[in-house]
């Protein structure tokens, strides 16, 4: 997720020129070229993703402990139509058939998070580990790897366990460094002999922002201007020292790799000849993913985020800036926790200075000064935030390229949803989407961008947190009208599978092929879907009206005996 930065739509900013970070980016170049026909390296990584709680339902059962999302979505208002992930795509059900959707589609890699209160229900090992939440990600595992499907997991993707906002504040606490770092040390010792691809944190943009800030996500805390700089703060620090502690007791047995996925959509200038639009953009890109990378790259915040909260925060007549700083020990033992770096993108923006002046109350959007922009002509097919806006990508890629030293690099989310009240398979305007991003990938690629793999985002329709069900991410439609979640193909899945069975694109006319073969599969699965309403009528009638009758029966014939008797006597 897909994650939704609805804050951004209106709260548009900017970020300011860190010329010493950004000598090597050229943002007054933009080649948004024509499409490349080509392939990708031999050993390119295809795959799909998705996360427990927006997948796994099960929320209750098998020992399960309650996350801040299960409390969260509890409560009415909180999210649209008043969903929750309490049953969501019964993942934790149906991992045979979701494995098989993996093996339709020939991929190498499948990204999925662990659910911290399904292996440890409060959060704190030292409690209780649920040997039942261990065995279902042990079986998921190890049916990955007999499928030769390459297991990429996520460590936190966002579902806390709830007794620690309840007792701690959740990352508002430093305590939960070392409680995240007692549940990634469980991972490690029960999984890690068969996972060699570790994400620590899922967007951590969204868990300060949303969860901390602005208040539409878990936990729904409103502290602005301090709450988003101090989860991400904690955030960082925790990253760091599960890294640490893979690096010192793990990597030596187990030769795995750790990483973070970072969510960044790019910023381009309004006008690449104005310096203030320049300095904006980036002010853009640093105060979203430069906030997470510059630490785990070089040690600590970006200069610019540093200047500007520093001088609000000053102007508002606090001692001390809002931002949160890191002593050089910390510093040190920060940078170069790394092993890779896991992009999450989906959109473009364009940014221009906007001052926002102090006695305006403090925000991290307020910040940035700078103003978010679209144009009226990129498609949006579904999420209010999600426009495609395909040379973004390729322009990001290059900026972490040239910004942290051309790291290696797994893209972890990409894609487009639909919101659409009617079903619909033929998901003409997905594939455009993925043909479009895939190719300025890469292109990157061939600007020598370090990309070693692509995830798909999503596998499955899912819950899409504070938008419920109403939005769906998915390269497989699930009916969740149905109990049983059926699962049923778009076009998208038929267009998908080509570009991985060929490791690119071949030419025009064979891509033109892929796209009228795709729509025409789904055609068919639209009339096996169309038919599903009476399947769920079916079930209905089996499981209420059948046992009604049953019981009407019964007390038909106990009455007639009881008149029987009667008659006797």
């Amino acid at each position: 997720r897909a994650q939704r930065c609805a804050g951004r739509v209106c709260h548009v900013l900017v970020l300011v020129l860190c010329l010493s970070a950004a000598e090597d980016f050229d943002w007054t170049k933009n080649d948004r070229g024509s499409f490349y026909y080509g392939t990708f390296p031999t050993g390119f990584s295809w795959g799909a993703g998705s996360s427990a709680y927006q997948t796994e339902g099960a929320w209750d059962k098998d020992g399960k402990g309650l996350s801040i999302w299960d409390v969260f979505s509890h409560k009415k208002g909180k999210v649209f139509l008043n969903d929750t992930g309490d049953y969501a795509c019964e993942g934790y059900y149906k991992l045979k058939d979701d494995i098989s959707l993996l093996k339709e589609l020939n991929l190498n890699h499948y990204r999925f998070s662990i659910s911290w209160p399904r292996v440890i229900p409060t959060g704190i090992r030292s409690d209780h580990v649920n040997e039942k939440g261990i065995k279902y990600y042990d079986t998921l595992i190890d049916q990955l790897l007999e499928n030769k499907i390459t297991p990429i997991v996520t460590l936190y993707h966002w579902d806390l366990p709830q007794v620690l906002q309840e007792k701690y504040g959740g990352w508002q606490n430093i305590s939960m460094v070392n409680y995240f770092n007692d549940f990634a040390s469980l991972c490690f010792e029960r999984f890690g002999n068969r996972v060699k691809h570790w994400i620590t944190f899922n967007n951590p943009w969204s868990v300060a922002v949303e969860g901390y800030e602005t208040g539409e996500h878990a936990p729904g805390l409103k502290l602005r201007g301090t709450g988003a700089y101090r989860a991400a703060h904690h955030i960082i620090k925790a990253h760091a020292k599960v890294w640490h502690t893979y690096d010192n007791q793990w990597r030596n047995k187990q030769n795995g790799v750790v990483g973070i996925s970072l969510s960044g959509d790019w910023g381009e200038p309004v006008d690449i000849t104005n310096l203030k639009d320049i300095e904006a953009a980036e002010r853009y890109v640093q105060f979203y993913l430069g906030w997470f990378a510059t630490p785990v790259f070089h040690g600590d915040y970006p200069q610019v985020m540093k200047d500007f909260v520093g001088r609000k925060s000053a102007q508002q007549g606090l001692g001390t800036s809002r931002l949160p700083t890191f002593s050089s020990q910390e510093k040190s033992y920060i940078k170069g926790t790394c092993d890779f770096l896991g992009v999450g993108h989906f959109t473009t923006r364009y940014i221009t200075q906007k001052t926002y002046p102090p006695g305006r109350g403090s925000t991290y959007f307020a910040d940035r000064d700078l103003a978010e922009l679209v144009d009226p002509r990129w498609p949006d097919p579904g999420s209010e935030w999600l426009y495609s806006v395909p040379w973004g990508f390729r322009r990001l890629l290059n900026f972490v390229k040239t910004q942290y030293g051309n790291p290696m690099i797994y893209i972890t989310e990409n894609g487009v949803s639909e919101k659409m009240k009617c079903t619909e398979l033929c998901d003409d305007w997905r594939i455009q989407y993925y043909k479009d991003y895939i190719n300025e990938m890469l292109k990157a690629i061939r600007d020598g961008v370090n990309v070693k793999g692509y995830t798909a985002w999503s596998l499955l329709d899912k819950f899409e947190w504070d938008e419920g069900f109403s939005e769906r991410f998915g390269l497989y439609y699930v009916d969740f009208k149905n109990k049983n979640k059926p699962r049923y193909p778009k076009a998208s899945v038929q267009f998908y599978k080509r570009i991985i069975n060929f490791n690119g694109f071949p030419n025009l006319r064979e891509v033109e092929n892929w796209k009228r073969k795709a729509t025409e599969t789904c055609s068919s699965s639209n009339q096996l879907l169309a038919a599903d309403p009476l399947t769920s009528h079916m079930e209905m009638v089996t499981e209420i009206v059948v046992p009604t009758v049953c019981t009407l029966c019964i007390l038909i014939s106990a009455v007639f005996l009881m008149f029987l008797l009667s008659r006797r006597n």
